[in-house]
Parts: C-alpha cells; sequence; structure tokens
C-alpha cells in the first residue's frame, strides 16, 4: 500500500518505520502524503496501543529531499494558500490520541527532527547528528515548531539552535528536555517503554491523559484542566477500567484493563485550530 514507509503491528505496537533508506530517508512529498494517510487512519484502531516511529538503515530523516535543487522549497501557491507541508503534518500528528514514541535511530535535521515534536516521547541514538538548521538553508523553522520546540525546550534554547541552525550534542538534548533518553539502541527503548504502557495502563485514561496535558499548555488558568479532569473522574469512577485497576491491587494480580480507547468519550471538542474543554 505504502511506498515510503512501513507499518507493522504486534501486541498492540504498531511501527512505523520512514522507508528510503538509500537517500537516508528523506523527506518527499509521497512520503508525505503517506504519513498524512497514516495519521489519519490510526485513531481509529482500538488494536493499536502505541505507535513507535523510526527510521530504516543508520538515518531517522536526513530532511527534505534535496533533488529539485534550487526550487525545492518554491511553490506556486499564493501566499495566502500556501501551507508548509511539515506543519500539515505536525497538525495531523497532534490529532493522535495513541501515545507516539519517536526512536530516532540515526541522523534527524530539519523536518527529520521537527517531526517529531508533537510526539509525545523521543529517544536518540548516542552521538546522532541532530539539529534546526533551516537558517543555515535560507529559510525558517516549519512544521510549527514555533510553538512545539519552545514549550519542549524554552524560548532560550529554541532561539539558540534555530538562529545557529548548529548540529545539537545529544547529550545537550536529553538535558534541555528534547529527548527523554540517549540509547545506543534507541528502537529496543522504544519497545520497552510501549511494553510498559500497554501491560500496565489503561487505554482510556492513557488517550484522556495524552489530550488533557497536549490541550492544558494553551490555557492560562488552572482551572480548565481542573474542569477537564473533574469530568474524565466522574466518568471513569462509574466504569470498569477504574474498578479493574482498584481490584488487582488489592487482590496483587496482573491488571487488565476490559475497555478499549474508544469507549472513551469525547470531553474536549476538537476543532482545526485548537481544542477546548466542554
Amino acid at each position: 500500500m505504502y511506498k515510503t514507509i512501513k507499518t507493522e503491528l504486534q501486541e498492540g505496537i504498531l511501527t512505523l518505520t520512514l522507508q528510503r533508506p538509500d537517500a537516508l530517508n528523506a523527506y518527499t512529498h509521497q512520503m508525505h502524503e503517506e504519513l498524512l494517510h497514516f495519521y489519519r487512519t490510526v485513531n481509529d484502531d482500538d488494536e493499536i496501543r502505541v505507535i513507535v516511529v523510526t527510521g530504516s538503515g543508520r538515518a531517522f530523516c536526513a530532511g527534505m529531499d534535496l533533488a529539485e535543487g534550487d526550487s525545492t522549497f518554491a511553490s506556486d501557491a499564493s501566499a495566502e494558500d500556501f501551507r508548509d507541508i511539515g506543519g500539515q503534518l505536525s497538525m495531523q500528528v497532534q490529532k493522535v490520541k495513541k501515545p507516539i514514541i519517536a526512536a530516532i535511530n540515526g541522523p534527524a535535521v530539519g523536518i527529520g527532527m521537527t517531526m517529531t515534536l508533537p510526539m509525545d516521547i523521543r529517544i536518540v541514538k548516542k552521538d546522532a547528528k541532530i539539529g534546526f538548521v533551516f537558517a543555515r538553508r535560507g529559510i525558517g523553522p516549519e512544521a510549527a515548531s514555533g510553538w512545539f520546540l519552545p514549550r519542549l525546550v524554552g524560548i532560550g534554547k529554541a532561539l539558540e539552535w534555530t538562529l545557529t541552525g548548529r548540529y545539537i550534542p545529544t547529550a545537550e538534548a536529553v538535558a534541555t528536555g528534547l529527548v527523554q533518553y540517549e540509547e545506543e539502541e534507541p528502537l529496543t527503548k522504544a519497545y520497552e517503554i510501549a511494553r510498559e504502557i500497554i501491560q500496565h495502563t489503561a487505554a482510556t485514561s492513557n488517550q484522556f491523559t495524552k489530550q488533557l496535558l497536549w490541550n492544558m499548555l494553551g490555557e492560562d488558568h488552572p482551572y480548565a484542566s481542573h474542569l477537564a479532569e473533574s469530568k474524565f473522574l466522574h466518568w471513569a469512577g462509574q466504569n470498569a477500567d477504574a474498578q479493574e485497576g482498584v481490584q488487582s491491587f488489592i487482590e496483587k494480580r496482573p491488571v487488565k484493563f476490559p475497555l478499549k480507547a474508544s469507549d472513551l468519550p469525547d470531553f474536549f471538542n476538537t476543532h482545526d485550530e485548537g481544542v477546548t474543554v466542554k
């Protein structure tokens, strides 16, 4: 079905692999369309509990494919109609309600790095070449990184990285919160975390929690979080996942949550430009 990406579902973990190893998985318009299609469909599949994103070969994604030369970033669209493809991808990734783990297995620059910012957990290969190199190509940040990056690492570090376009040592990426781990085998660590999520947590809890934490970044008062949390806890208290969570603890046995992610009511009104609490 896909030509530039590969998907594989095993035991609740959907592995999405960028599949252009001979080109260091450089981003193309075809890859863009295939990724959009993938991310538009994953919320509907209850068999998918966690998504792990990685690259084939020795790279994660070496940025935009520059095969078109100096016209790579040109567009025939009007300024009013143009929307950068990285931003289109980030907006779609941000709508995914399942945990997404980026296993950055090698070089990740430009869109190769910004595509991971809306994901939930990032693991990088130790000493991999990563960076936001846009100014060194005469362009600027994309993929809504002007919103995501400062929220992850703070405005000062975000400005330093994007203004210099320098490569970021992976130890610095961990220290600043850009990634959570640096590992020799990022995919192994990603699967470890994914299995911990699947074995010990409720799909309904994780789906709500992910929406809550991302959406509350845009709120200016904690009451919005209090309201959303109260609505969910009222619902959870009447349903089987919370009952199973308590009972399994009392009985000192492995938990087996019965509900699926699709059983969770919509506690948020989701719009193209944002999310508001009902």
